[in-house]
């Protein structure tokens, strides 16, 4: 498995980085290969460890946080693992219902999709707070997503809804 460690406000060490591979081989043996992006950093009192991977097309992703960094790791393996077993269990039902063949001929359909963009919006962009933001895309149900200009930063954030429905997700760039 291919594994990459990114420390934020966190200086990754010899032990964590043992740590962090250690813990992924619970993962590497479901794949041939994988690929992992770990990100840990620090917020206020909270040790928050994310991690990606990437196998067989398919994307597994946990974020998970708690005062120590060793546990916050330890959660997003369990939580990777389930994630994973589920895949596979629902694969091999599908392949036993005959589903599979299906989901493949769809997706050489999918790939005759073009990549052509068929409609521009435009719309005046102002500076609010993610909370104004959220309460605004509240006002809009047939949108997902909604675009603004973050008053605290000054840079293009955008809120989106989770897929449970009732939470929402915040994208600010880096750098």
């Amino acid at each position: 498995m291919k594994i990459k460690i990114t420390g934020k406000e966190l200086k990754i060490t010899e032990a964590i980085n043992d740590y962090v591979e250690k813990k992924l081989d619970r993962i590497d043996k479901y794949f041939d290969e994988a690929e992992a992006d770990v990100t840990l950093r620090t917020e206020k009192n909270a040790q928050i460890a994310e991690i990606c991977v990437i196998a067989n097309g398919e994307k597994f992703r946990a974020v998970t946080e708690d005062k120590d960094l060793y546990a916050s790791i330890d959660k997003d393996i369990d939580i990777l693992e389930g994630q994973i077993r589920k895949a596979k269990t629902k694969k091999e039902k599908m392949m036993r219902e005959g589903t599979i063949r299906n989901m493949e001929v769809e997706k050489d359909h999918v790939a005759e999709i073009s990549n052509e963009i068929v409609k521009t919006s435009y719309y005046e962009i102002k500076p609010i707070s993610p909370e104004d933001a959220v309460l605004k895309l509240q006002e809009m149900p047939t949108h997902n997503f909604i675009t603004f200009i973050n008053i605290e930063t000054g840079k293009v954030n955008v809120i989106h809804k989770l897929k449970d429905g009732r939470n929402y997700g915040l994208i600010e760039p880096e750098a």
